[in-house]
């Protein structure tokens, strides 16, 4: 288990990291995100000892991570796939990670089977493409079969098989009782693979919730109806103060399917049954994780691009 409490890292006159509390529990998939800039890394910095918090504390299991002697058989992770020695080669690196966390030397077979190396161990580490060095660096993870794992941005340079593969690992991983704790900006991957959510924003926690609770905060709902009088439905709606949007190509005769904001459902359905006008669709569509998060972190994003001229 993971617990940070009021951490904070400021660099000078910049806070990065401002009194952040959170926990990051066993047994599920943990998802952190946040704008860039936001404070992750640093985050993530300070949860492995890496950087020293300005106050407040990061523990795993308890304790601080760099009481743990041995660290790799309490926290696997992956920051940097690009920090390795590219003259290396991936048996050389795993074995002196191995030799200096009293981790017996099979492991080594292991991990590079588990995510699909095996066949290139003995080349170079400078001569892998990205996302061999991805899947090198979750073997450096496992190496120590450690109970939590932390990982930032696991499947940049990944294929789509190597990303189905990174999904389907971090889900076993979780439910063998695993705390795992994932760092991404690609909410695609987070709506599939995450089950719990942290978000920050400017250094400060925006939600500590479930995936599904984080896009109910949303306020982008809407209703998605369809029928064979979608023209006159719209004129219906509209008049009713609905807002109403084609969805895809209209049909013969004015059918089709509209997405309507500003109505709820069955106030949609009311109205079509009062002018008689037959509905073949009526479905409420919440909002994705990724609209919930562009509209509740819009007040944190720290870089933005200019509007085109």
């Amino acid at each position: 288990m993971i617990e940070v409490n009021e951490l904070t890292k400021r660099y000078g006159d910049k806070t990065a990291v401002e009194r952040l509390t959170f926990a990051v529990r066993p047994g599920q998939v943990t998802g952190f995100l946040g704008p860039n800039g936001a404070g992750k890394t640093t985050t993530l910095r300070m949860i492995l000892g890496l950087d020293r918090p300005t106050g407040g504390s990061a523990t795993v299991g308890k304790a601080d991570f760099r009481s743990h002697p041995r660290g790799l058989r309490h926290v696997g992770a992956l920051l940097d796939a690009g920090h390795v020695h590219g003259g290396r080669n991936a048996v050389a690196h795993l074995s002196a990670l191995a030799r200096s966390n009293g981790i017996p030397p099979r492991r080594v077979t292991e991990v590079l089977q588990e995510v699909g190396l095996a066949e290139v161990a003995r080349r170079r580490i400078g001569a892998f493409s990205l996302g061999m060095k991805q899947r090198l660096g979750i073997a450096t993870a496992l190496l120590g079969d450690p109970p939590v794992l932390m990982f930032d941005e696991p499947i940049n340079g990944m294929d789509p098989e190597g990303v189905l593969w990174v999904r389907r690992l971090f889900r076993r991983l979780a439910a063998e009782g695993r705390t795992v704790f994932l760092s991404s900006h690609l909410m695609s991957e987070m709506e599939n693979t995450a089950d719990q959510l942290v978000v920050i924003g400017r250094g400060r926690l925006i939600a500590a919730e479930s995936v599904e609770d984080f896009a109910a905060r949303s306020t982008r709902r809407s209703v998605v109806v369809a029928g064979p009088d979608a023209t006159r439905l719209a004129a219906v709606l509209t008049a009713a103060g609905a807002s109403v949007e084609p969805q895809g190509p209209q049909g013969p005769a004015g059918a089709g399917r509209l997405a309507v904001t500003g109505l709820p459902a069955d106030r949609i359905g009311a109205l079509a049954l009062e002018h008689r006008i037959p509905l073949n669709e009526l479905t409420t569509r919440t909002a994705s994780l990724e609209e919930a998060f562009m509209e509740l972190t819009a007040d944190s994003v720290e870089y933005l691009a200019g509007r085109p001229r």
